[in-house]
């Protein structure tokens, strides 16, 4: 068990609800209670683990909807530094068709680890690139770096059929055909996807984008994932790019492509939805399909600002994501809920989006998105999946009127003090846990050098 006493403030999303000096009681994977003055004693001196929280700001874990963890190992390159989105992806192609089994383990790793120190609880993946020199379990080499780690994960099984000569965008080496995608896609959904309450793993089947895949595969994917009962997922709408291959290839816009093959709804969600026009959210808020907001990937590569503020006022269910760590390029959580919060404001105004509009994206939406219960809030009984976050710094000083909106209006380090999954701790005293950082900073810089060279 684990007690966190005298909490500074623990975040609830409820309006007008402020616990301050509470503890946190946790039992197994559990919030098993939530109260003043718990006591220790009651449960057998040296079983509980105590920690202080007087200096500490505790909020849900955050639940991060998009990512590419592969490309942490193509940070920063300078030949794609100042590229769009299809000039950028056409370069790395060239370079991410070397990854192996240990650039997949590492680059997890990197990715799961900057995640988990910046408050992330919860991610997905969207793995979408299958070398043909690639051999052994993908999916099962994610897994094993989440286990490793401790984050709660529910990965999408990515897909390419499309390849330059088809007329998209990938080379030849990096797809795979129909069959070996929806064979592969089945298995993975049969080892791995777990529906129970409080799950470590999920499977998502997410096709890359429609400039990468055929209409078949798109069809076919979403007969599969609803046989089956699991999330679908795809990039959509991010480019003025990606409007006209669609107009060319199929002559309609990306959304329509998707209604026409029966990829929207519910059980669905499209990464960026910069480019929907005003009649194409309201089909998207009349369908309850989410959006995954990743605003520092779209800032990154240029591509625009989503309309944010307008889908969340028509009741559309938008969460947040870091997006691939090479259109970003970190996968710095707290980071990322800092500037969905101004990049708004940029477009829309000064009361676009609030503090408690943000925490709300990144939590209860993240989760709805993801399909997963009792997580993203703290309440008795919910998953002991907390973020802790220490406000006595010099960053914070003077902020404290409102402890959990100073994490996103001030501060220098998003680093948590604290990070809790499934009632494990997973980053003490802001290092992780779970695998020695000093042995993944090493493995993944060699490799990265390597695929590059």
């Amino acid at each position: 068990m684990i007690l966190l006493k005298n909490c500074f403030y623990i975040l609830s999303l409820e309006e007008n609800i402020s616990l301050n000096g509470f503890d946190i009681l946790i039992r197994e994977n559990k919030i098993e209670k939530i109260s003043k003055s718990i006591s220790s004693e009651k449960y057998g001196n040296g079983k509980v683990e105590i920690i202080d929280c007087s200096n500490l700001v505790v909020v849900p874990g955050f639940i991060n909807t998009h990512h590419h963890f592969y490309q942490t190992l193509t940070r920063n390159l300078p030949a794609v530094q100042n590229e769009k989105l299809f000039k950028w992806l056409k370069y790395l192609y060239e370079v991410w068709k070397n990854i192996d089994e240990e650039a997949v383990f590492y680059s997890s790793m990197v990715a799961i680890g900057e995640l988990l120190k910046t408050g992330c609880t919860t991610t997905t993946d969207h793995h979408y690139l299958y070398p043909r020199s690639f051999s052994g379990d993908l999916m099962g080499i994610q897994f094993e770096a989440a286990e490793k780690l401790g984050i709660r994960f529910s990965p999408g099984r990515g897909s390419m059929s499309l390849s330059v000569k088809d007329g998209g965008l990938p080379p030849d080496s990096v797809v795979q055909t129909e069959d070996e995608i929806l064979k592969d896609s089945q298995r993975v959904i049969e080892k791995y996807h777990d529906n129970s309450d409080f799950s470590m793993r999920k499977v998502i089947l997410a096709p890359c984008s429609p400039f990468s895949i055929t209409k078949a595969l798109i069809r076919e994917s979403a007969r599969l994932a609803r046989e089956y009962k699991v999330r679908l997922h795809t990039h959509l709408a991010e480019t003025a790019d990606e409007d006209e291959y669609c107009f060319k290839q199929y002559n309609k816009p990306p959304l329509s492509l998707m209604i026409d093959l029966g990829f929207i709804g519910e059980d669905v969600s499209y990464a960026h939805g910069i480019f929907f026009n005003s009649e194409e959210i309201k089909i998207l808020a009349e369908t309850n399909t989410s959006i995954a907001h990743c605003p520092s990937s779209n800032m990154r590569l240029g591509s625009g600002i989503a309309r944010v503020k307008e889908m969340l006022d028509q009741g559309i269910n938008v969460s947040l994501a870091v997006d691939g760590s090479a259109s970003n390029d970190t996968s710095d959580y707290l980071g990322e809920m800092r500037t969905a919060l101004l990049l708004q404001r940029v477009k829309y105004g000064a009361d676009a989006l609030t503090a408690r509009n943000v925490f709300r994206m990144a939590t209860e939406n993240g989760a709805r998105l993801l399909n997963f219960k009792k997580i993203g809030r703290i309440e008795e009984g919910w998953a002991a999946d907390l973020a802790l976050f220490n406000i006595n710094r010099l960053e914070y000083t003077g902020a404290l009127s409102d402890p959990p909106a100073a994490l996103l209006f001030a501060g220098i380090n998003h680093e948590t003090e604290y990070t809790i999954v499934n009632g494990r701790i997973v980053v003490k005293k802001g290092r992780l846990t779970g695998y020695d950082e000093n042995s993944i900073i090493r493995n993944a810089n060699r490799i990265a050098f390597k695929i590059l060279k």
